[in-house]
């Protein structure tokens, strides 16, 4: 972990985004219900958790695109990593979880705009410090897909695949060059990063 990573969130265990594998979209009505994503329409989507350091520690099954990412994360087995006292996760504002995270594990979600029109200078800091520690999560999981295995949708019949073929996307992932320098890491906290 960086310096500057060390000074805002020194705490922080994990962060975590979702992400989606396109899959065909069955004819049954029921099995269509299932997959169907308001956001994305026909995916099967998954949790993936990253180190500061840029390492993928945490990475989930794939759960139908009716799901939300709240029920993803209570049902993959996330709250039984091995968190202690002031752990904190940073996540997107969709993880609304805190009241399920261990005792003594707190979340770092950008702050919501609630019912005023404009939101504090000081919310605004923290959603751009947040946001750009988010972007490196959303950079690994770019890189997972950049193996081009599932670029297209999946077939019904390798649903059953799914996941082993998911799982190896992390795996080869972490031998990968880090996405994390620590140019970036150093300037994520002034709200820039360097691809």
């Amino acid at each position: 972990m960086s310096d500057d990573f060390k000074k805002k969130y020194s705490s922080t265990r994990v962060i975590i985004d979702w992400t989606e594998v396109r899959c065909q979209v069955p004819s049954s009505l029921q099995l269509n219900g299932e997959l169907f994503s308001n956001y994305k329409h026909h995916t099967t989507q998954g949790l993936i958790g990253i180190s500061p350091r840029g390492a993928i520690t945490f990475i989930s099954q794939l759960y139908t695109g009716s799901i939300s990412d709240q029920e993803i994360v209570v049902r993959c087995g996330f709250f039984d990593l091995p968190f202690e006292d002031n752990d904190s996760v940073i996540a997107d504002k969709g993880f609304t979880i805190q009241d399920l995270l261990p005792l003594g594990v707190s979340l770092n979600i950008p702050p919501f705009l609630g019912s005023s029109s404009q939101m504090s200078a000081e919310d605004a800091l923290k959603t751009q410090v947040i946001a750009s520690l988010c972007i490196h999560v959303e950079r690994a999981i770019n890189k997972i897909k950049n193996f081009h295995i599932c670029d297209g949708v999946i077939p019904l019949h390798q649903l059953g695949l799914v996941n082993q073929i998911w799982a190896v996307y992390a795996i080869l992932w972490n031998v990968q060059p880090n996405i994390i320098t620590r140019a970036q890491a150093i300037g994520c906290g002034h709200g820039s990063y360097s691809v």
